[in-house]
């Protein structure tokens, strides 16, 4: 489960899951329901599903670098995500993103995320499973024209 709250000029992102690995997809899906606002105008398509690999074993940089490449993913490769494999063993994170490439003439887009922040960064172990927190520096969009004079080119 994810919870996505108003923070000053930022939003943040609250998720709770009884593992690890279900925290991870959950803050993956947070991040593209902040991008998207609705997953469901997201239709995974297999031949666009991506592998993600992590290296590391601290459960906080393992979700910061984790949202990162995602973000990179949508800023970089225009690509929408809605539904996450993911699984963490001694190596890394593994995970694949099921979605599709960013189309304007049907996706609405919520907001620009100028960048993934440590700001109030945490992840802990409670006795219910997981939880995180996480905070990004984000812009409100009006139409997905706005967004559209934001992107790079793909020359």
């Amino acid at each position: 489960m994810h919870e996505i709250f108003e923070h000053t000029a930022d939003l943040g992102l609250r998720v709770t899951a009884p593992t690890l690995d279900r925290l991870m997809a959950d803050a993956a899906a947070g991040l593209f329901q902040i991008i998207a606002g609705d997953l469901g105008q997201i239709r995974p398509r297999p031949e666009h599903a991506r592998l993600f690999h992590v290296a590391g074993t601290d459960p906080t940089w393992l979700l910061f670098d984790w949202i990162s490449e995602l973000h990179a993913a949508f800023e970089i490769g225009r690509m929408l995500f809605c539904r996450f494999d993911v699984t963490i063993d001694s190596t890394g994170l593994h995970a694949t993103a099921h979605g599709e490439p960013y189309d304007p003439s049907r996706h609405l887009l919520a907001h620009e995320i100028k960048a993934i922040t440590q700001h109030e960064l945490a992840v802990v172990q409670t006795a219910d499973g997981w939880e995180a927190t996480l905070d990004r520096k984000s812009t409100r969009l009006n139409s997905s024209h706005e967004w559209i004079s934001r992107m790079p080119s793909s020359a």
